[in-house]
Formats: C-alpha cells, structure tokens, sequence
C-alpha cells in the first residue's frame, strides 16, 4: 500500500482546448514509494457521444465513438522507487466535434492511462479531459447574410360582435452572430381594431434536441426584453437589441446525437400572436452588411411590402371617428429586460487574434481562430473577446446555461425550414 504515490496526465504547455486536426502530446508521470511489477503502461486517447433519456443520469441509452486510439508506453517489467515520465502524442481527427455537456447527454474527449499489475493486485488507472472547439464560420451557411424577417396576422373577436386583426412583423440586422457582439431587433405592430394589445415580448431560445430512443428536446430562454402594448387603431415600431451571450455554438457538426438550435421569438398575449425568426450562433462572424439598411425597414426580395389600409374595417367606422389615423407611427418604449451586462473583467481568453467589433455592435474582420473561454466549473469552453491569458472566468453570466430549473416536456421550436416556410410559425414539436 502507498506504493503509487502519483499517477497523473499532463498535456503538454497546460493545454485543455483543442481543434479538430491537431496534434495532441503530453506525459504520463509516476511517482514510487517502492518497486511496481507491471505487466504493461498504456495511454488511450477516445472522444466519445452518450444521451440519455432521464436528467442527469450516466446510464447512456444511445451512444456513438468518434475516435479510440492506443499507445503502449511500456511492455512488462518493473518500475523502480522514485518519479517517471512517459511521453506520448495522438492525432486528432479532423472530423471530431466540440465538447458539450447537457443534462441529457455529454461530448467528452479524454485521455487515459492505465497501468496494469500482476494478477491479483489492483489495477492503476487515472484520466484527463480535455476540450476540442470546432470553430463554426457563419459564413458557411447558406443565406446568411439575407435579411431576416417573419410575419403573422392574427384576427380575433372582442367586445363580443366587433372583430379586428394585428399584423405583428419582427427583424434582426443578421441570421447569425458570435459571442458578445448585438442582436438589432425590430417588430412592427399594425393594430388594426379598435382594442389596446398587451405588452410585445421578445425571447432569445435556445433548444437543445438529444436523440434518445425518442427525441428530447430541452428549450430554455436566454435573454427576454418587453415591450409596451399598442393603442387601438396604431401602427406602432419597437426596436430593442440583445447582447449574444457566451453560448454554446449552433448545431455540433460530428455529433449525430445532439442537437443546438436557437430562435428569437416575438409575441403578443393579447391577441395571441406569435412569430419566430432562427438564429445562428457562431464563432466566425458574418463578413457581409446586411442586405437592407436596417430591421425591418425594408421587406425581404420577392415579397410585396406591407399595406397599411387607409381606413379600419367597415364595422368599425365609428369607433375610427373618434380615434388618431391609422398611419401614425408611433414607436414603443421598453418595459423591462432580462438580461444583464457582464462587465468587461469576467471575460478571459487565451492569447490568440482578438475578434473586435465595431462601435455600432457590426464584426469587424476576423480570424479564423477566435479567442477562448473557458468558464470556471464549466465542461463546455466558449468563444470570447479580448486579450488575457488562460485564467478560469468566475462571472456567472458566462457559465454553461443552468439547466437545473427546467421544465419538462417542453414543446420545441419549428425546425429552420419551417421557419423559413411561413406555414405555422408556432413552436411545433421535432418529430
């Protein structure tokens, strides 16, 4: 007994973040207190997808491997008193998909090393996790940089035999942004009755599907800013923007398992209305200007621009008598926001090209190789801004989302294409 007084991995230059491709090298280091009779000194490099179908249990119901390589450090003998090193190197694969933790399933790349003893004695065995970042350019997917906009209309009834509608349209300046840089929104109410609405609500979500023996979906607000409602018979304009978080980029390209998807919605209780616009997180960001001057002033290509009616419907003739013109606009004032600023000392990162953005919240020019943060007790390293050297971040605001509060089944918000296709912008569960 005590005879291994030290079994440890260390990662060459104390590195623990990676990128698909690389080289990875570091040292097995054992520390004796007497002589250990072995029979062989192994390392093994595996990278490796569980879900399950229950929060927070290791019991995978679905698996998948993405690499599982071995090197052998030493054949049978004896190790004598006193401290060794072993060194070894493994190659990444290129295909190898960023590390994620949810409370359904994990993506964990580790190394371990095990040192296997005579036949009745104890097995030596220790591990190492590192983290691989495959960084996600937007530029890559397609239409990125079109103008992003969603409608919906909404009749309804009131004061039991008048009817009206709300044309509710929402914006953003771009379909996808990285970590720190601002989300322009723009929402148009046309309030085509003769009854106030309640407040307008726009949420930032973020949905995470794991591929169980049945799809589970995990939807959590993000960011939520409210607006005011609108009077009768107004068109009114709301403009808010949104600080992108440190969040877990879109989709896991190499991950068939797990999913990440996010969508900004704006809504109304009253009337119910509801439009959803996909959103892509990133960490490369847009290199293109938005198409149009800013959101929603001007409609998408193709599409016929909005018709405000010169007078409201017939049945309500005079209720309009006494009431402003339609074609006023007003713009809307902000009843609260959700989310706070993290001051610029919680974020670190490690010592690669910065991704400065311009004063006006548009990406300046960036590297291929974004900045790094990595969040204190966090399993998941996130893109950040700035200089700084490698120190664990102690800002709440950027730790992986807290999914200890969440409310289960869920239903999921309509995929991309249905989206995009304008045929039911309610959130729709993933089949």
């Amino acid at each position: 007994m005590g005879r291994v007084q030290l079994f440890e991995i260390r990662l060459s230059h104390g590195r623990v973040v990676y990128s698909p491709g690389e080289p990875l090298a570091g040292t097995v280091r054992v520390r004796l207190g007497a002589p250990l009779p072995f029979r062989a000194i192994r390392v093994t490099c595996l990278g490796s997808c569980g879900v399950s179908n229950k929060a927070n249990d290791a019991a995978w119901v679905v698996e998948e491997s993405y690499f599982n390589s071995s090197l052998s450090l030493a054949d049978k003998g004896s190790l004598p008193v006193g401290e060794h090193s072993f060194p070894f190197q493994f190659l990444l694969p290129a295909t190898a998909p960023t590390s994620f933790e949810g409370p359904f399933g994990r993506i964990v790349h580790q190394v371990r090393a095990t040192i296997d003893t005579a036949r009745f004695s104890k097995d030596h065995k220790c591990s190492l996790v590192f983290y691989i970042l495959s960084p996600l350019n937007l530029n890559s997917i397609p239409d990125i940089e079109q103008p992003n906009v969603a409608s919906a209309t909404k009749k309804f009834s009131y004061k039991l035999v008048k009817t009206g509608s709300v044309v509710l349209t929402a914006s953003t300046d771009l379909r996808g942004y990285v970590v720190g840089q601002v989300l322009r929104l723009q929402a148009d109410i046309e309030n085509q009755s003769g009854k106030d609405t309640s407040p307008v609500v726009a949420s930032l979500l973020q949905k995470v599907s794991y591929k169980a023996k049945r799809w589970i979906y995990d939807v959590r607000t993000i960011a939520e800013v409210e607006g005011a409602g609108v009077k009768a018979w107004r068109h009114a304009q709301w403009q808010e923007q949104i600080l992108v978080p440190a969040l877990p980029q879109s989709a896991l390209p190499g991950c068939s398992l797990i999913h990440i998807d996010y969508y900004l919605q704006v809504s109304m209780k009253v009337p119910e209305a509801t439009v959803t616009l996909p959103i892509f997180v990133g960490n490369i960001a847009v290199n293109h200007a938005p198409l149009s001057p800013g959101p929603g002033l001007e409609p998408p290509a193709g599409t016929s621009p909005s018709v405000v009616p010169s007078a409201p419907p017939q049945e309500e003739a005079e209720a309009v008598a006494g009431s402003p013109h339609f074609s006023d606009l007003v713009s809307l004032s902000t009843k609260s926001h959700s989310q706070q600023q993290p001051p610029p000392a919680a974020l670190h990162s490690v010592p690669v090209a910065p991704e400065p953005c311009a004063q006006d919240g548009s990406p300046a020019t960036r590297s291929l190789h974004p900045p790094l943060c990595v969040s204190t007790g966090a399993t998941v390293p996130y893109f950040a801004e700035g200089f700084g050297g490698p120190v664990p971040t102690t800002s709440a605001l950027i730790l992986p989302p807290e999914y200890s509060s969440w409310g289960y089944p869920y239903e999921a918000p309509p995929s991309y294409e249905q989206s995009c296709s304008g045929a039911d912008l309610g959130l729709t569960p993933r089949s």
